[in-house]
């Protein structure tokens, strides 16, 4: 006799489901463990530092102190004396002659020979600004004439392309002759060697006055080089 089975206990039926029940448990875990993530802990501290104060060793300088040499002992002087018997004569007496004079005696007296001290001369003032100040004959306009048909324009100056204005100062003296000469303000060592000579072979000026006296002055000029 065949046996048969009850609907209701018949699982075959429910075999698919019960198939796509468990995929979409296991589907389930599997995201779920994708998706699980630990979140790491907070660290309170990294830790510290401990600083440590390191104290500098200070080596006193030391100096041997300088042992000077003692003193040399002072000199001793020793006397030395001679024991003479009362009994023995002296030959070396000192003879001691009559100082007195009268009027025929004559004394030899050395001569005084005075010297004189000789006077210090006292070297002339030299003076910036007089009552009459010095001058060259036929004025300022004829000086700077005088200046630029004298200068020779030094070869090495042209050929570097060198110009300029070479401020000079000198001394007219009490008979009016150019002296001491020296360049304030230079350009070039040609140049102003150049200017120096220039001035030294300035004729005469009329020397300046002071209270009516001719006097040392010192006079200014300058000295323009320019290519042409």
């Amino acid at each position: 006799m065949e046996q048969k089975k009850s609907a209701k206990a018949d699982l075959e039926n429910k075999r698919n489901m019960f198939f796509l029940f468990g995929l979409v448990v296991a589907l389930g875990v599997t995201l779920l463990a994708f998706e699980w993530t630990t979140k790491p802990t907070k660290v309170s501290s990294l830790g510290e530092i401990q600083s440590m104060v390191v104290e500098e060793e200070f080596i006193p300088v030391t100096r041997e102190p300088e042992v000077k040499p003692p003193p040399p002992p002072p000199p001793q002087v020793v006397e030395v004396l001679n024991i003479v018997d009362d009994d023995v004569e002296i030959e070396d007496e000192l003879e001691i002659e009559d100082s007195e004079a009268d009027d025929e005696t004559i004394i030899d007296v050395a001569p005084v020979i005075e010297t004189m001290e000789e006077e210090e001369e006292e070297a002339p003032e030299i003076f910036t600004i007089v009552e009459e100040p010095a001058e060259f004959p036929g004025g300022i306009k004829a000086l700077y004439n005088f200046i630029s048909k004298s200068v020779k324009y030094p070869v090495i100056a042209q050929e570097n392309g060198i110009e300029g204005t070479v401020f000079v100062k000198f001394v007219v003296d009490e008979q009016g002759n150019a002296s001491s000469a020296e360049v304030l303000r230079g350009v070039d060592a040609s140049l102003d060697s150049e200017a120096l000579r220039v001035i030294n072979s300035l004729p005469r000026f009329k020397p300046g006055k002071q209270r009516g006296r001719p006097v040392k002055v010192y006079y200014h000029a300058k000295i323009n080089f320019q290519l042409q």
